[in-house]
């Protein structure tokens, strides 16, 4: 984020005044997040000014941190998990305590565990981005199914889901969409992996990056990346498949055992408030995960998005078996 982004973030959310959010002086709250520092510093920050609660933040990968909380569970060292996709977040829950946010009612159903045990932060659409300079505008796909087309054969840029989480989102999302249970969507699969011409890419940012670089003409990515470009100024534009798509939110959570529980509470209701969620929403381009609040400029607003029923459970306790599933068909077994 750029400096004036971070500026802009710390005075805005200084103007809002919270109700609930009293002094906490001697308080302090350890957590434990996969974010980016520009997105959690100045929040952090504003948190700590306006509860007095001192914030210690542990910052790793997402995997790292969670196989630290399931190793901590006899003594936990951490607080809160505040990042990480709601799949990963999902295989873990037996290590959060649960919360129900002063925002509950403004978070819908597909954006929080049932029975509160993990609650989104933002929104992320699975998404198609596409080069203008290479596919004409007759020729841009309106769905997954435009992605087997001859004259698309490895020029997609696809990352190998066993090292993306998004494209591992991605890969369930297609499943969902042409039938997870009856093969049609292995079969798919099976022949949009044809279609890729052995070029699977090593992490997700070489997706978007390829794209927007000119090295393909596709890419399976995250909306927020996408979108960052087009804001840039890239000659790039982004397809809601028509099939349907997923909006799998990053998350975060209490965990079990947390000795700094009245923090840790306080600190879910600041992240998923209005103020937070709406500068988030104005500085990073993230979808909100609140239903209150707009999308970010030049996007659409999610109502116009078709979306694909993604089973949570599905997605975390199949990921071992949808893994090696792909690479048996990559590797042609």
């Amino acid at each position: 984020m750029k400096k004036w982004s971070i500026l802009l973030l710390i005075s805005v959310l200084c103007i809002g005044l919270f109700s609930g959010y009293g002094m906490g002086a001697g308080k302090s709250l350890t957590v434990y997040s996969s974010h980016p520092a520009d997105l959690i510093n100045p929040i952090v920050k504003e948190f700590q000014e306006r509860t007095g609660i001192t914030v210690d933040v542990v910052a790793a990968g997402t995997g790292e941190l969670l196989k630290r909380v399931q190793a901590e569970s006899g003594n936990p060292l951490g607080d809160v998990v505040w990042g990480g996709g709601a799949e990963s977040l999902d295989a873990f829950k037996t290590y959060f305590h649960p919360y129900k946010t002063s925002s509950d009612k403004f978070i819908p159903k597909n954006n929080k565990e049932k029975k509160h045990l993990w609650t989104g932060f933002t929104g992320l659409p699975m998404v198609i981005m596409y080069n203008k300079k290479l596919v004409k505008t007759e020729d841009v796909p309106k769905g997954w199914a435009d992605l087997i087309q001859p004259k698309f054969k490895g020029k997609i840029a696809c990352a190998d889901p066993a090292k993306s989480g998004s494209s591992y989102t991605t890969v369930v999302t297609i499943l969902s969409a042409f039938g997870k249970d009856n093969g049609k969507g292995w079969a798919f699969i099976g022949k949009l992996i044809k279609n890729l011409d052995g070029k699977i890419l090593s992490s997700s940012t070489s997706v978007y990056k390829g794209v927007a670089d000119g090295e393909y003409s596709l890419g399976l990515t995250f909306e927020e990346a996408a979108a960052n470009y087009i804001k840039a100024g890239a000659d790039v534009g982004i397809v809601y498949p028509k099939e349907g798509t997923s909006a799998v939110p990053d998350g975060a959570a209490i965990i079990k055992g947390a000795k700094n529980l009245d923090a840790a509470k306080k600190f879910m209701d600041f992240i998923v408030s209005t103020d937070v969620q709406t500068i988030v929403t104005k500085t990073l381009g993230r979808r909100s995960i609140r239903n209150d609040i707009p999308a970010p400029e030049g996007l659409i607003n999610m109502k116009e998005i078709k979306l694909v029923k993604y089973d949570f459970a599905y997605a975390s306790e199949k990921k071992a078996e949808v893994l090696a599933k792909w690479k048996d068909i990559v590797i042609g077994k």
